[in-house]
């Protein structure tokens, strides 16, 4: 059994308590077995002088040193009254050393004599002073030596020692098993669950039925029923839907072969001189366009095999500048105008190329979302840099963002921000961001605009961005 397991931890404990429990019995009945045969030795003695005390004549050598024999001392001194009478003596083999009153002795100091005593091979001699019983005197004292005592007291200590301890491993090897099969045993079976469904998640049979009849136990398993059925849910939901985005994918590859091809005779309609179809061709031009977009969107975000960014200096200005450009496009619609806030040297350090795509289609987003106001407004792209990094703002004076795209703006197909859109611009540009280790938040969104702002840390080691991104912006 190894020691760093439960069981043997748990055999461990058990065999310090039982030590432990074993002092705490031997301790006090060594102490009691002293008291009691110091208290034998008195009675003895008291017992031998008051039948030497109803005679008026001396015993003989003989007889005192059969009496003092019997009673285990070397020598009697009773007081009856103001004096002291020695009634039984005999030579004393050495000096005493010690002398212990029982009349007034506490626990522990019985607890200390009885170890000393133990302890002390040497056979020495003590006087000890007690209470005699039925009122014989008022005080009656002996002196005796230590070493038949020590030897009692070792012969006693045994047989406590061996009768406990047995009731001890007895107890304790019970409690051990029922411990055992009460709480090492379930855990066991938890943990072999938790292993056995790790190898397979998908399989269901290896989901845990709560068995443990310990209540924190059967929780514990009802907790980890409960996650391994949801679990095992999330896992097929993601394999139907990782088949369904290949289905996806393909019905797209397929229809933008095919809607490019019909986009080829919307263009040619336009030169028609029938004036029905010069009115609608526009309108199914940009169809054409949407659909087309909404299939490389897809393709390009169900591939995820955006590279990590390529971090370089650039002067941000004209990379802004650049993206600008790219949006003013003259139109028959409202004015839209377009204007920077930044130092005019301002250098960052990031993927130019991913960067002014997030930028783009934030400025696109923008500009799309003040002409469906059919009302003129403005579209600003500002820059700065602080000790943490640089930041860049885009906002709008817009009509701001519904309320369903604000619920889930970052998340792909449900975040689109106008009608026909995706949803996939946001999720996109939210993830080259993080690529970069920096975020994208939304600041502001209300009825006088849109505020975005994206934050990009200057402390990026070269090698930070291990994300992947998702495709090309539309």
């Amino acid at each position: 059994m190894k020691v760093n397991t439960l069981s043997g931890r748990f055999l461990i404990l058990t065999t310090v308590f039982v030590v432990l429990a074993e002092a705490l019995i031997l301790l006090p009945g060594l102490a009691n077995f002293r008291e009691d045969y110091l208290l034998t030795r008195l009675e003895r003695a008291q017992i031998a002088s008051l039948a030497l005390l109803t005679t008026d004549t001396t015993i003989a050598p003989d007889l005192e040193k059969e009496l003092l024999s019997n009673a285990g001392v070397f020598n009697v001194v009773l007081r009856r009254d103001a004096a002291r009478q020695l009634v039984l003596s005999s030579p004393i083999p050495s000096p005493v050393t010690e002398t212990y009153d029982l009349r007034d002795s506490t626990e522990w100091t019985r607890i200390r004599d009885a170890v000393h005593a133990l302890f002390d091979s040497g056979d020495r001699v003590i006087r000890v002073l007690g209470q005699p019983v039925q009122k014989g005197g008022i005080v009656i004292e002996v002196t005796l030596a230590t070493e038949p005592m020590r030897i009692a007291m070792v012969e006693y200590g045994l047989r406590l020692l061996s009768i406990s301890a047995v009731f001890s491993v007895i107890t304790a090897v019970l409690l051990f098993l029922l411990v055992r099969r009460l709480m090492v045993v379930p855990i066991k079976r938890l943990v072999a669950h938790m292993s056995s469904y790790a190898d397979a998640p998908e399989d269901a049979r290896r989901i845990i039925t709560p068995q443990a009849s310990v209540e924190e136990l059967r929780v514990a398993e009802e907790a980890l029923a409960s996650m391994q059925q949801q679990l095992t849910a999330s896992l097929r939901q993601k394999e139907r839907l990782a088949q369904l985005g290949q289905a996806v994918a393909k019905i797209s590859h397929d229809l933008r072969n095919i809607l490019t091809t019909a986009q080829l005779f919307a263009d040619r309609m336009e030169s028609s001189d029938d004036p029905g179809v010069k009115r609608a061709a526009p309108k199914l031009t940009g169809s054409i366009e949407r659909a087309i977009n909404l299939c490389e969107t897809t393709l390009a975000f169900g591939k995820a095999k955006e590279p990590p960014p390529t971090l370089s200096r650039f002067m941000f200005g004209e990379l802004a500048q650049e993206v600008l450009e790219n949006e003013e496009h003259p139109s028959e619609g409202p004015l839209v105008d377009f204007v920077t806030d930044m130092p005019p040297n301002l250098v960052i350090r990031a993927d130019r190329e991913q960067l002014y795509r997030v930028l783009n289609n934030l400025v696109r987003n923008a500009r799309q979302a003040i002409e469906a106001t059919g009302q003129s407004g403005t579209v600003e792209i500002g820059a700065g840099e602080n000790a943490d990094g640089w930041w860049i703002r885009v906002q709008d004076s817009g009509p701001g963002l519904p309320e369903t795209a604000r619920e889930h703006l970052f998340k792909p197909f449900t975040g689109g921000t106008r009608a026909g859109g995706t949803g996939l611009g946001l999720a996109i540009a939210a993830e080259l961001i993080r690529g970069h280790g920096g975020r994208l938040d939304l600041v502001r969104t209300d009825g006088n605009g849109t505020e975005f702002r994206i934050f990009l840390p200057s402390d990026i080691a070269l090698d930070c961005a291990s994300e992947k991104g998702a495709g090309a912006i539309s």
